[in-house]
């Protein structure tokens, strides 16, 4: 198969970057990765050479580019169905679908005043009301999906999903910005990711980032 190269931004900053690189490697699909250190002087001209929109993440396969975080995990699935990025029951996919779609188009409340810093663990920061909200709803998806699928497996959907891979972002920011006092559900839900093989490694990536730029 044509090699798939992943091009993100970094690993600390870049929540959307995260999104298909933890479908990807949940897929078992090879890939490569090209990262693009973001805020640089020249990471406009790199991007405006790599990706349609001029943004991470952007997805190569052969002649194919995909430029959109939800797209790539749809396409990774579409190349490693076994794998059951969606869930295999169609009324638990069509919610799957429904909540990461939510998180792809919503939540900026949260996105803006809790951006991504991956490597930093409780840090201190304003919950103003529409941040709180933003954090109600989302505790809210992850119950209400905890409490109906719980017995096939610790994810959102039983198994992992690309839902689980739109809110792992989101996680990472429960544990940048908190401790947060989440009901029992949420909270292992929030264990169960970060725990994820996966997820430990961009967090070392993210880690390796940071020891760099304060060398």
């Amino acid at each position: 198969m044509t090699e798939l190269e992943l091009t993100i931004g970094d690993k600390n900053l870049s929540s959307w970057s995260l999104r298909p690189w933890l479908a990807l490697m949940q897929s078992g699909l090879p890939f490569r990765e090209t990262m693009v250190r973001l805020g640089q002087p020249d990471t406009r001209e790199k991007l405006a050479s790599l990706s349609p929109s001029g943004l991470v993440p952007v997805l190569r396969h052969g002649d194919l580019v995909i430029w959109d975080s939800l797209a790539i995990c749809e396409y990774a699935n579409e190349l490693s169905p076994a794998r059951g990025l969606w869930p295999e029951d169609a009324a638990a996919r069509a919610e799957a679908r429904a909540v990461a779609a939510e998180m792809h188009a919503g939540f900026a409340n949260l996105r803006q005043v809790w951006p991504m810093n991956f490597a930093r663990v409780g840090m201190r920061h304003l919950k103003p009301d529409a941040v709180r909200r933003d954090i109600a709803r989302i505790v809210d998806i992850w119950t209400a999906a905890r409490q109906r699928y719980s017995a096939g497996g610790p994810f959102l959907f039983g198994s992992f999903s690309i839902a689980d891979a739109m809110y792992a972002p989101v996680v990472s920011r429960f544990m940048t910005y908190g401790p947060l006092d989440l009901p029992p559900l949420a909270a292992a839900y929030v264990e169960t990711i970060f725990s994820l093989p996966a997820m430990r490694e961009w967090g070392e990536g993210a880690a390796a980032e940071t020891s760099a730029e304060t060398a």
